[in-house]
């Protein structure tokens, strides 16, 4: 009996290393320059009430001002699957604005790149897949609805 939880135990990991796996095969490895991001999202209720926010981006030693990169989030699909991926290219910068900062304001922060329409389509049961230029990051936010929903007024 003591030999079987652990046997059992090795088996249910190397199941969920092959089906986390298994789900990435219809998409593209990464190209030259660039890193292939996955994120996995936990089951929902009601996921038509939540979203995803993409934060691409990366850390680096910024003053005071606002910074930023510029760049494109464009979505692909995955050709006979249907599956859609994402592609962050076109990064551009950092910019920022230019307020005069204390000598002493530089600290290493999480710069975003400034794309529209960040956010997706909750979804628990494929991937989300982004590719970046090497050297970028991928992080997100989940949001959800409230309860409360507003009427407008004909004006």
């Amino acid at each position: 009996m003591n030999r079987i939880l652990p046997t059992l135990i090795g088996v249910a990991i190397a199941g969920a290393a092959m089906a986390s796996s298994d789900d990435m095969k219809p998409f593209p490895e990464a190209g030259d320059g660039e890193a292939r991001h996955v994120i996995r999202l936990p089951a929902l209720d009601d996921e038509a009430a939540a979203k995803i926010e993409l934060l691409v981006g990366k850390e680096i030693e910024v003053d005071c001002n606002q910074h930023w990169f510029g760049g494109n989030l464009t979505a692909e699909v995955v050709e006979g699957w249907g599956y859609s991926y994402y592609r962050v290219a076109g990064i551009g910068g950092p910019a920022s604005t230019l307020k005069a900062c204390p000598e002493d304001s530089r600290e290493v922060r999480f710069v975003q790149v400034r794309v529209d329409q960040p956010l997706l389509r909750y979804n628990s049961r494929l991937p989300i897949v982004v590719y970046v230029p090497a050297g970028f990051e991928v992080r997100y936010r989940i949001w959800r609805a409230g309860n409360n929903i507003e009427s407008a007024r004909p004006e």
